[in-house]
């Protein structure tokens, strides 16, 4: 993970005795500080500390760097996601599957949550994200700019794998437990559903969005050929 950081984003580094000990190359090149072993797990939030800390600056996008990447943009939007982990695991899905970028709102976790920043894996650093004042205002704004925004709903008019999302597209994922709220789902130009067999009634969040982004990536990817 240190090493995904950007160099120039790196501010302070500290090592444990034996992470510094063991390595050196790791470190070659940056100023840093080594602190006992036991001083080290104090100062980790994590039960089995690495070995290695540092502080970054914050990376910071506007929405020019999510919708001005290419002619046709894929976007995520986020409502009210509570879970650090979840949200961590939708921006490194995202990067995956080829998304532009990822629009958030404001009662959505903190995304330098230390639990999120681990569940990125570095993708913190490479997926552009924002957050908005007003997630309605921003889903209507997508749409008035000719991007598709789907909305992830149960009660969804088509299934997911009919859209054709080599258009500009923007999916919107809501909260775990409720959703997306009406005002948003309103707000959206459609509505999809992934169909549930068995007794299920929705998948965890992270992993409906993995489902729409990689049938995003496979038209775009079959489209290219």
């Amino acid at each position: 993970m240190f090493k995904e950081v950007p160099f120039e984003s790196v501010q302070n580094v500290y090592a444990s005795e034996s992470f510094a000990k063991d390595n050196v190359a790791l470190l070659d090149g940056y100023r840093y500080e080594v602190v006992r072993d036991d001083i080290f797990e104090r100062m980790s939030d994590t039960k089995t500390p690495q070995g290695i800390l540092a502080s970054v600056s914050m990376p910071r996008y506007s929405m020019d760097d999510i919708l001005g990447k290419r002619h046709a943009p894929l976007i995520v939007v986020l409502e009210n996601i509570q879970d650090p982990g979840n949200l961590g695991t939708i921006i490194r899905t995202a990067e995956g599957a080829g998304a532009d970028g990822i629009i958030m709102s404001r009662d959505t976790a903190d995304i330098f949550n230390p639990k999120t920043v681990r569940s990125t894996m570095g993708s913190l650093f490479r997926m552009p994200f924002v957050y908005a004042e007003d997630i309605c205002a921003a889903v209507r704004n997508l749409s008035d700019k000719g991007i598709n925004t789907c909305a992830a709903h149960l009660e969804g008019a088509e299934e997911y794998y009919n859209i054709d999302y080599c258009l500009p597209t923007a999916v919107l994922i809501g909260n775990e437990g409720g959703g997306l709220t009406k005002e948003i789902t309103k707000a959206a130009r459609s509505r999809i559903k992934i169909p549930m067999r068995g007794k299920l009634e929705s998948l965890n969040a992270a992993v409906s969005t993995a489902v729409l982004l990689y049938e995003a990536a496979r038209q775009r990817e079959l489209k290219a050929r």
